[in-house]
């Protein structure tokens, strides 16, 4: 569980799992690595590029994810609409290690793309199309090896309530007014004064006490940690009382970093590493409530939220589509193109509350923003709405390898 963000609404996450048939890779992928051997966050080299040309053996098997060619084609057309906004040009061109990837390149691929997925009568011929029609270029990862720790989100539900009660009494707020981000990407940039000056903004436990946000209040949750994991997904549903559902995406979030409760516990000791999942750290807490006020001000990140339509929707605009979109650095990667995810999954096992890991390969669009995921070495999968969703965004954390198509010059 990683947190994420975006002006488009996402920041962290949505689900409705109708669990796409995430196909199963022929690849192998790599182990899974130890955390403390690897910095996955580490920042590029000043000038290095993400993406480097792959040789002929790193190429991907694309046959996989022909298999789920319908809601591929959903995603893609989601991108297709973004591109076909005039402030999408301000992205491009984009530089690899060896071209320059323009705005009608980007188009090119996805219309190409979109045309083998749609007249292709095999895997085979898909296969065979992609090799033709496109260069593959795969993420230096976090150390230029190409290893790219991935994570899951999701968008959770919860109850709730639009006025505080005996048992609603954590709120979700609105985005404040005096919250500066950038204009052309979102990036939070501190709070103005009273003056006009920009200064940092308050940090989660200032926010919890000082009464900044007293009457912003978008909706009341009965529990800390679920407005926790609503901060670190980006967006949720809340059912109120009445039978409404409400949907409540992302709205800004102050200049503070992101920190993991879950690895701050396993470091004290509270959680083993090799037992670290969403469902862990709720029993931690169900277990532990008094524990709430002092391990989850340890993420000093807050986000505001806004209610608005089903979603949910990525950094860009796109309505994101369960395992065929991802969050990645948009500082170093293209928005809106296809890639190729190959890493291990969680799938719901056959018996109740099981879980089956998988080697799988998705093809994905790079629709979203992650507040946690910064750098060439991290990518998050969405994977759907609801408490499945979770449960399965919750246990994922692998290495593998990512991949992104472009037209060939």
């Amino acid at each position: 569980m990683t947190q994420r963000n975006g002006p488009g609404g996402t920041v962290l996450g949505t689900w409705v799992v109708t669990l796409v048939l995430l196909v199963l890779g022929a690849c192998s992928t790599p182990e899974p690595a130890a955390e403390e051997e690897k910095d996955f966050a580490r920042p590029l080299p000043e000038g290095s590029p993400a993406l480097v040309r792959c040789d002929p053996s790193e190429i991907p098997d694309f046959r996989p994810v022909f298999k789920d060619r319908e809601r591929a084609l959903e995603a893609l057309n989601e991108s297709l609409a973004y591109f076909g906004k005039p402030s999408s040009k301000t992205w491009f061109p984009y530089s690899t290690a060896d071209r320059e990837i323009t705005h009608e390149d980007q188009v090119l691929t996805l219309e190409k793309l979109e045309e083998a997925l749609t007249i292709s009568e095999s895997a085979e011929e898909f296969h065979g199309r992609c090799l033709l029609a496109f260069d593959v270029y795969r993420s230096v990862g976090w150390d230029g090896g190409g290893d790219v720790l991935f994570t899951a989100y999701c968008e959770p539900i919860f109850e709730g309530t639009q006025a505080r009660d005996a048992t609603h009494r954590y709120p979700l707020y609105r985005r404040p007014s005096d919250l500066v981000t950038d204009p052309t990407d979102g990036t939070p940039l501190g709070r103005r004064t009273r003056d006009g000056s920009i200064t940092p903004y308050f940090t989660r436990g200032q926010l919890n006490t000082n009464g900044h946000l007293d009457g912003l209040e978008l909706v009341w949750l009965k529990d800390p940690f679920e407005v926790y994991v609503a901060h670190v997904q980006g967006s949720a549903r809340v059912n109120l009382p009445g039978g409404e559902q409400m949907c409540i995406g992302y709205a800004g979030k102050t200049d503070k970093p992101y920190t993991s409760v879950g690895l701050r516990l396993v470091e004290e000791g509270k959680i083993r590493n090799d037992n670290l999942s969403l469902t862990t750290l709720k029993r931690y807490f169900r277990d532990h409530p008094e524990e709430a006020s002092r391990a989850l001000p340890v993420n000093e990140s807050f986000v505001f939220f806004m209610e608005r339509e089903p979603g949910p929707f990525g950094s860009i605009g796109a309505k994101v589509t369960p395992y065929h979109s991802v969050a990645t650095d948009k500082s170093v990667f293209p928005r809106g193109g296809p890639c190729i995810v190959r890493t291990k999954l969680p799938f719901a096992g056959r018996d109740a509350g099981g879980i089956q890991w998988r080697d799988a390969t998705c093809l994905a669009f790079d629709q979203d923003t992650g507040g946690a995921i910064r750098s060439a070495g991290r990518c998050d999968l969405f994977v759907g709405t609801g408490p499945e969703a979770e449960r399965l965004a919750g246990h994922t954390r692998e290495v593998g390898r990512l991949h992104y198509l472009f037209i060939k010059e």
